[in-house]
């Protein structure tokens, strides 16, 4: 990701709008397919007065809530200072503030693919559990049953705890552009060798136009790479929690990566995190792209895309061993520190209400984890681009998670990652792999015993 500060909500906002990830337009409460007030609990304001403070990750999702954290102010009387971090960035502040014992934040905007077991060992994050049966703090309509068994089992610890709110599901799923698709008379493939033949032929470096792009940077690419290793009958661990990323399918997995990303991506790719690799398909450089679903605002963004209404939304094409799309979550929890747990529950509240699912649906920038509102159909209406939902409810029943949920992920996805980003430069894929299955594994089997 490209190196960039924090943005505090209030005077540099003006400036975060103006950039190049600024979400288009978002449909306003009336247009959500809401006929009623998403809100029911009594003692709304019961801690008007209050100032919370909110740490979000940078992105589509983030903006959403800062944009229009002034609804939450006037249903609550609570105030919000909220500060948007790009992801890398905000995990580690997040983490070093966590591990001091007392972090800024009241409320932490966590990615649960990498930091669940992390928090739940450490003990960071409130037990809300009772907040969520409390009638006075919240609404009717949110039930731990209205959340996908996925979002329940990124939030909850192995006794049933809940340590957070699951707020955006991520589906890694095709973006490819259908004008250059129909120049060169390609179809859109279905499976992974389609896939790998389609951006060879599409590629013209002649003209700058390149068959795929998509992630090549250590610890980034994996969410990428495992994409390809799940629909190779990869798995990451095994029944007695043994690490499983350097046999076969592995190999096999990371050499049609490997093809792909050196012979049809541009160059530069090995360096190249989602922000790059959007920037190669936003500006019409990049055939195809696999990443997460969240990116339609600024793909369909005038303002910062040059191929509005020419990209088309599908599954991520089949292997030799299954069809799956790697899976991703988002959560919002409260630092156990906190001294306005309450006032901060009802802003993960707000966050994952019905009236913000809709608009992250609608806007394009996620998928809310509560089946209320993904199987609302008329909030189904009011998504624009039908294609791009369509790719959503589907990926869902082929959804799998895409990183092994262990303590030391983080060390997982820089070795691994490590490994496939030297292939990238002609390494061999066997030899890589096999290096950080030697590396790794003393380090889990550490992590396991304390």
């Amino acid at each position: 990701m490209a190196s960039q500060g924090p943005f505090r909500h209030g005077p540099s906002r003006r400036a975060l709008l103006k950039g190049a990830l600024a979400t288009s337009a978002l449909p306003a409460l009336g247009s959500l397919g809401i006929s009623t007030p998403a809100f029911a609990a009594p003692n709304w304001k019961k801690y008007a007065g209050t100032t919370i403070e909110a740490n979000l990750i940078k992105g589509p999702r983030g903006e959403l809530l800062q944009k229009y954290a002034s609804e939450f102010t006037e249903l609550t009387g609570i105030k919000v200072e909220s500060e948007l971090i790009p992801e890398q960035q905000q995990r580690q502040k997040a983490v070093i503030e966590l591990t001091s014992g007392k972090p800024s934040f009241d409320v932490v905007h966590l990615s649960y693919h990498v930091q669940k077991r992390q928090f739940e060992k450490a003990g960071w994050l409130a037990d809300i559990s009772g907040f969520m049966k409390d009638p006075t703090l919240t609404a009717p309509d949110l039930t731990v049953d209205d959340f996908s068994a996925g979002g329940r089992q990124f939030a909850e610890n192995d006794k049933g705890v809940m340590h957070s709110l699951p707020w955006s599901v991520d589906y890694f799923i095709l973006y490819y552009n259908k004008e250059i698709f129909a120049k060169k008379n390609v179809a859109v493939p279905k499976t992974m060798d389609e896939m790998v033949a389609a951006a060879e032929k599409l590629n013209d470096t002649a003209a700058g136009i390149y068959g795929f792009t998509g992630r090549g940077l250590r610890n980034a690419n994996m969410t990428l790479w495992s994409n390809f290793f799940l629909n190779y009958g990869g798995e990451f661990l095994d029944a007695k929690g043994n690490i499983l990323t350097d046999g076969p399918e592995s190999i096999e997995a990371t050499k049609v990566y490997q093809r792909l990303m050196m012979k049809s991506a541009p160059p530069g790719a090995a360096g190249f995190n989602w922000m790059e690799s959007m920037a190669s398909l936003t500006q019409g450089r990049a055939a195809m792209w696999i990443d997460g679903v969240g990116w339609a605002p600024p793909i369909e963004d005038p303002n910062a895309s040059r191929v509005v209404g020419k990209i088309g939304y599908t599954l991520v094409p089949a292997g030799p061993k299954g069809q799956y799309s790697s899976t991703y979550g988002d959560g919002v929890g409260i630092a156990k520190t906190s001294t306005k747990k309450e006032a901060a529950y009802l802003y993960c509240q707000w966050a994952v209400s019905k009236q913000m699912g809709a608009r992250l649906l609608q806007s394009g920038g996620g998928v809310p984890f509560r089946n209320s509102i993904l199987n609302d159909a008329e909030v189904q209406k009011g998504v624009k681009n039908q294609e791009w939902l369509r790719s959503v409810i589907d990926s869902a029943k082929i959804s799998k998670l895409g990183l092994p949920v262990i303590i030391p992920v983080a060390e997982f996805r820089d070795l691994v990652g490590a490994g496939i980003t030297a292939t990238l430069a002609g390494a061999d894929p066997a030899t890589e792999l096999k290096k950080a299955h030697e590396q790794f594994r003393p380090i889990l089997e550490r992590s396991e015993k304390t």
